[in-house]
């Protein structure tokens, strides 16, 4: 028997009588009651008052399935949506996330006043204290130093004099100013709050606590905003500490007909068990939550030994449940962390979502260190052997396993906090990644912070435009400072020698990385730094920035392709067993330190002999080729290789390449792509030919005696620059227009091919040192290769 929307009462009536049904509908309209009471003829007026009557019904019938389904319209939330182990089995159902809304802020109801020509005043209620400002659904900017300008770079904006002595000196208030810094080798960032003055008129800074590698500020990359001074353009703000609303509205606004709202919900949804009486079978579907605070100042935890600190919350927050679903919604304008998963949880699903235009991670998993045997915390600390536990696997179930991240559109994220990732894995067992499109994301894609417990899969999703404001990084990361990591190098390899299975006593399965698609301008398109071991990685198309092991054991890599890159293995041990073989290559192998060579480096396929007798000189590849792989159609991003090709010889094998990222419809619709890259790196009359886009600059190579002749050279070598538009990053450059590159971080440079490997290996650092010919003249030219 099923009923819909009855009211409490009458349903108490038949269960007294005996009439148990198994299911029932609740609806809530945004125009329902306000009283807790919901009929057919008056639905609830808010999802909360029917979840309590989802307690009070399953409090008599614990197996009733309640589905509430919520109509079109806005729902404001005093507090979040709490659904706790009494509601398990209650699907919350919206009619669709371009419908139902359901936000963290209030509508502010103001009387203005004129502050001056340009700015507007009002007061504001005592009990309306809020971080973020909306007006007619467009985020405004809280009062800045430099002003907000999406071409900016880090933060849409940055300074080296943010906080200087000079510009603190004009402010009347610096207590309170927020600053937001890079880390000084660009790994994520920092943010502080100014708590007083030093006796020299610099600021003293508290906080900063948001990043695992402590170091100074970046001397170039900072921002600084909530000082009343810098609100000096349209579409900034700035709330006093006595509740007064100063806002620079666009012009010809008129402020009394607009929607002025302000943020105040740190959490939207918190669904919360334990694993003794877990939150079980709840779903929400169809619905947009948007409006979350910053928590970027909140309590922040070390994520063991990985580069990250962070907050255990997000606008969604799932603790302690099993089989919760979060489906077809939409997460936008978000001022911190969206879903994070926390501690025990089985069988969560995250599929179809939309998010965007959020403060710090899209998607988390986050276990319990109280799960990790012996865990260290910081870079240099490590658990002495004779202390060590020594068991294999989890100490207990206090971490998220055999959960789905699935058909997911994920951009726009991190746009305040820097060490984040579409998705995040740390402490977690079995997670799937697949089908999802990330990009325009300022450090990785997708991030496993350590190899705690393994088992992953990361495949089909569509990864690209990452590292964008960070540096040493990769569009998917990772890290693996797990128990058998040292950071001393010699007590690390005495340890790996004397014990060889021990990095699989944290990374107790295998995590495979396959059928994706990556792209990174800013450093590797596939990254596993400190440790990281036991992966499998193949049939996945690197489109710049190649494949880059450190430090680990037991990866393989197999079968993959890798446009204008290659394979950069970094430390290795002498034991490693690592793998590489029938991959397809675009540069030589860029080895850096290595103990040995590991298991089996063989039968790839090189761009040119020279690269291949290369690495034959170091004993591997002895099976390997060389030559054109003549793909299928490139400038179509098909990567397969046609019958004749040498690839198919080293055992090179098939593998689809149209079914990288997101599958729905409406979000396919919406989804980009990545610009497929000018193929530069096989040596043959088309690529000799090649004029093509570097960092916004049009380049060429020198061809003809003409070209040699009109710029003075003394050979018909070189990289001619044509045009560098505005928009560059050369433009802020010494380049000119006319200039021929010959030269690359002391390496000569004769073509486009000679260039681009230079930069390929060192764009990481985030500057490049070339030498140009201009006027006659060599000169030396230091350029940024980021905003």
């Amino acid at each position: 028997m099923k009923y819909h929307s009855l009211a409490i009462p009458l349903l108490s009536i038949l269960l007294l009588i005996g009439c148990k049904p198994e299911s029932i509908e609740l609806h809530v309209s945004a125009e329902g009651s306000s009283d807790g009471i919901g009929t057919i003829e008056s639905p609830y007026g808010n999802i909360q008052d029917a979840l309590g009557a989802v307690e009070e019904l399953k409090s008599s019938n614990e197996k009733l399935k309640v589905t509430i389904k919520v109509a079109t319209g806005e729902y404001r939330l005093s507090s979040p949506i709490r659904i706790t182990p009494e509601l398990s089995g209650v699907k919350i159902i919206g009619e669709g996330a371009d419908k139902v809304v359901v936000k963290g802020s209030n509508e502010l109801i103001l009387k203005w006043s004129n502050y001056n020509e340009n700015i507007l005043m009002a007061d504001v209620p005592t009990d309306l204290k809020f971080d973020q400002l909306f007006v007619d659904g467009k985020q405004q900017a809280l009062a800045r130093y430099p002003n907000y300008n999406e071409e900016g770079g880090h933060w849409q904006g940055h300074a080296a004099d943010a906080i200087s002595t000079e510009r603190v000196a004009g402010w009347k208030q610096p207590v309170g100013a927020i600053v937001h810094a890079m880390h000084s080798g660009e790994w994520g960032g920092f943010h502080f709050v100014i708590s007083g003055l030093k006796d020299d008129g610099s600021p003293e800074l508290s906080a900063g606590y948001q990043n695992n590698r402590p170091s100074g500020l970046h001397p170039k990359y900072r921002m600084v905003e909530n000082v009343f001074e810098e609100l000096d353009t349209l579409r900034e703000w700035y709330l006093s500490d006595d509740y007064k609303l100063y806002y620079w509205p666009e012009k010809g606004v008129d402020i009394n007909k607009v929607v002025v709202e302000g943020v105040q919900q740190k959490h939207l949804v918190e669904i919360v068990g334990t694993e003794e009486s877990p939150v079980s079978n709840v779903s929400i579907e169809g619905i947009k939550f948007e409006h979350a605070k910053r928590t970027f100042l909140e309590e922040y935890e070390p994520l063991l030994r990985s580069d990250w600190t962070m907050y255990r919350g997000g606008a969604v927050f799932i603790e302690g449940t099993e089989n919760v679903s979060i489906s077809n919604c939409e997460f936008t304008n978000l001022g911190g962390n969206v879903i994070l998963v926390s501690k025990y949880n089985r069988g969560v699903t995250i599929k179809g979502n939309h998010i965007h235009e959020c403060g710090a991670t899209g998607v988390t998993f986050l276990g319990d260190p109280s799960a990790v045997r012996s865990p260290s915390f910081q870079y240099g600390e490590f658990v002495p052997l004779e202390e060590m536990d020594t068991v294999r696997g989890p100490a207990n179930n206090q971490y998220p396993a055999a959960c789905l991240v699935d058909d997911n559109l994920i951009y726009r994220i991190g746009r305040i906090e820097k060490q984040t990732a579409g998705v995040q894995i740390s402490m977690s067992m079995d997670i799937t990644v697949s089908n999802n499109s990330i990009y325009e994301v300022p450090r990785a894609g997708v991030n496993v912070s350590d190899g705690t417990w393994g088992g992953h899969i990361i495949e089909s999703n569509d990864v690209f435009n990452t590292v964008l404001e960070s540096g040493d990084h990769g569009s998917f990361n990772s890290w693996g400072r797990d128990r058998f990591w040292h950071p001393n190098r010699g007590t690390l390899d005495k340890l790996v020698e004397q014990i060889p299975d021990m990095p699989k006593w944290d990374a107790i399965h295998t995590t495979i990385i396959r059928n994706n698609r990556f792209r990174c301008d800013h450093g590797w398109d596939i990254d596993l730094d400190d440790g990281s071991s036991n992966y499998k990685i193949y049939n996945n198309v690197c489109l710049n920035g190649g494949i880059k092991l450190r430090e680990g054991f037991y990866r393989t890599v197999k079968n993959n392709v890798m446009i204008n890159n290659g394979f950069h293995p970094h430390v290795w041990f002498k034991n490693s067993e690592d793998v590489f073989r029938r991959n397809i290559v675009s540069a030589g192998h860029a080895d850096i330190r290595l103990s040995g060579w590991g298991k089996e480096i063989d039968n790839n396929l090189f761009p040119d002999e020279k690269s291949l007798n290369k690495a034959k000189a170091n004993g591997v590849d002895q099976h390997s080729d060389f030559g054109d792989p003549l793909f299928v159609s490139p400038e179509y991003g098909d990567y397969n290789v046609q019958d004749q090709s040498p690839a198919l010889g080293t055992g090179f094998k098939y593998f689809p390449m149209n079914e990288f990222g997101v599958k729905k419809p409406s979000l396919k619709k919406l989804a980009k792509t990545p610009i497929l890259p000018a193929i530069w790196s096989v040596s043959n009359d088309k690529i000799r030919s090649l004029q093509m886009n570097w960092l916004g600059a049009e380049i060429k190579n020198i061809e003809t005696m003409a070209e040699r002749s009109a710029s003075g050279l003394d050979k018909t070598a070189g990289v001619l620059i044509i045009d560098i538009t505005e928009k560059s990053i050369l433009s802020k450059s010494d380049l000119r227009v006319g200039d021929v590159i010959i030269g690359c971080e002391e390496e000569a440079v004769d073509e486009i091919k000679d260039l681009m490997l230079s930069y390929q290996t060192n764009n990481w650092k985030g500057r490049l040192n070339l030498e140009v010919f201009r006027n006659q003249k060599r000169m030396k030219v230091r350029i940024g290769t980021k905003k």
